[in-house]
């Protein structure tokens, strides 16, 4: 890290109701958050995707081609977009800048910080220490913050443990299933799911039989499933999925219906033993289907509707309310296809500290999670990997927000210079309403990971203008196209945009642009704008 950079820039209940599964999954509102209300699981070839998004969609692949959510534009555009200038010199650059964020937006505030990273001065500030709501920016943190406590190849491992003795094949004891973190998503399954690895493993153990319990330890992490700040109405969204040390399927199960002969079929994927299916789903002509899915006060999901006698497989996500035991009854699915029974229920608890290790399944590296977390901002992953962080940080405290916000603060105070009060997260998705940063403390925190020894992790996790993921529609055609690479932010009262950018004469440029308001649309192409001056800047 160049110092004289850093002193340059110094200056919620969802069950029992019925929850709409008509819309595409969302993963992080990357626009308007959704007000959830009552809709079925319908869905024609003709469909368009809605305007506001619920809980989840129906599609026939279980990958996501998009993690954004889509939103109605302001009745009326503003007479002249903002335009990218070319410019020469500094002072003529923070002119330029000044003059886009005038009479850009029609309300709202702006944050907004530029320091060259290769000759450590501040190009231009407004508002640079207004801490301000930042949206998914906040991901840059959670990554930075990851990468310096647990390292670029660091892999988060689930286990299953025992606590008692084989003799015959017949474990007298129970099994346990420990968590640490890993979201389980299944994108990167190979063939064979987390559950069914470990299941395989426990079989070719010698184990055949479980005279006791299948037991959910989620202690890696502290116990509370939403974190502080999630709006009530973000609740049966799958952008916001609960968050829990032990979990699987990035925490969203998947409702399966097809027409099998004169009967509808419905399933749960991943399969748990723990959430009962009520299948009142009656098969008629056609192709199509009209499903609608109440989640019961027992626990049970209650199915209804109609498929057509012809139709493929109608598949749905919905949000797992209690993940560790969802993953935990997963586990006991598994090991009955593995020919393993299970005598006992399954429950959460602790793994006693003798126990036995019988199989492990480790996740991806941990460079491969940011890069998924950034490029397509994805929440659950964010929350998972801002908590491994604060549990490698505090050895004698479960991962929680609190311990993740105490080790960012102070690798941002040793490494970065900033001032600690800068950064407050209450999560690490930027989808709490608490959080806030500065823009300075941005500028700061971009600084450090430009020069930390997992830099070009965090550069490679970054989306590219007019290129990739969230950045993939926005400034083509302008200067910033391939050359600025950044995380985006967007909510019903925030756009953001942070990262980095190289200048026509071959400065490093670090920037932090936060918008907080209603009129995020211009504050967009305010950004795009401001975005490809930077890249047209030489001195």
């Amino acid at each position: 890290m160049k110092h004289s950079v850093s002193r340059s820039v110094r200056r919620l209940m969802v069950g029992g109701v019925l929850l709409s599964l008509s819309s595409p999954l969302a993963s992080v509102p990357e626009r308007p958050l959704p007000v959830l209300g009552e809709a079925v699981l319908a869905q024609t070839a003709k469909q368009k995707t809605p305007a506001r998004r619920t809980t989840a969609r129906r599609t026939s692949r279980s990958t996501r081609a998009t993690r954004s959510s889509t939103a109605a534009r302001p009745a009326a555009a503003p007479a002249r977009a903002p335009r990218w200038s070319a410019t020469v010199g500094a002072p003529a650059l923070a002119t330029t800048l000044g003059g886009i964020l005038s009479n850009s937006v029609r309300s709202g505030s702006w944050g907004v910080m530029v320091v060259s990273l290769t000759r450590g001065d501040t190009l231009f500030a407004h508002n640079g220490g207004t801490p301000m709501l930042p949206a998914s920016t906040m991901k840059m943190f959670t990554a930075a913050v990851a990468l310096e406590e647990l390292g670029p190849e660091h892999t988060f491992t689930t286990r299953v443990l025992r606590d008692g003795s084989v003799n015959g094949g017949v474990l007298q004891g129970n099994l346990y299933l420990r968590g640490d973190g890993d979201p389980m998503a299944p994108r990167y399954n190979r063939g064979e799911t987390p559950m069914e690895r470990l299941a395989r493993q426990v079989a070719a153990s010698g184990i055949r039989r479980v005279t006791g319990d299948v037991v959910a330890d989620a202690g890696a992490f502290e116990n509370r499933l939403v974190p502080e700040g999630w709006q009530p109405y973000y609740l049966g969204a799958a952008y916001a999925a609960r968050v829990s040390g032990l979990s699987i399927n990035e925490n969203l199960m998947w409702i399966v219906v097809r027409p099998v002969g004169s009967q509808a079929s419905v399933t749960l994927e991943p399969a748990s033993t723990t959430v009962p299916v009520i299948n009142n789903v009656r098969v008629v002509g056609g192709s199509g289907g009209r499903v609608s899915a109440v989640r019961r006060s027992d626990g049970a999901i209650q199915v209804r509707g109609t498929i057509g006698r012809s139709a493929g497989p109608h598949r749905y996500s919905l949000v797992i309310d209690n993940p560790p035991l969802y993953t935990g009854g997963a586990l006991r699915a598994a090991l009955q296809g593995a020919g393993v029974t299970v005598d006992g229920a399954v429950r959460e608890g602790a793994t006693p500290s003798g126990a036995d290790s019988v199989a492990a399944v480790a996740s991806p590296p941990l460079w491969q999670l940011v890069t998924a977390m950034n490029r397509e901002s994805i929440n659950i992953f964010a929350e998972l990997l801002f908590r491994g962080a604060g549990r490698a940080a505090d050895a004698n405290a479960p991962g929680s927000a609190h311990t993740a916000l105490t080790a960012l603060r102070g690798m941002l105070k040793e490494k970065a210079g900033t001032n600690p009060e800068e950064v407050f997260a209450a999560d690490g998705s930027g989808l709490s309403v608490l959080d806030r940063v500065t823009p300075r403390a941005m500028v700061q925190m971009l600084d450090y990971a430009h020069e930390a020894p997992w830099g070009p992790t965090f550069h490679a996790s970054l989306p590219v203008a007019g290129v990739s993921e969230t950045l993939r529609g926005r400034m083509r055609g302008a200067p910033a196209q391939g050359n600025l690479h950044a995380k985006t932010g967007t909510t019903n009262t925030v756009a953001s945009l942070g990262g980095y950018v190289t200048a026509k004469n071959g400065e490093v440029l670090a920037f932090a642009f936060i918008y907080n308001g209603g009129d995020r649309w211009n504050a967009k192409s305010t950004m795009d704008a401001m975005g490809s001056t930077l890249a047209e800047f030489t001195r």
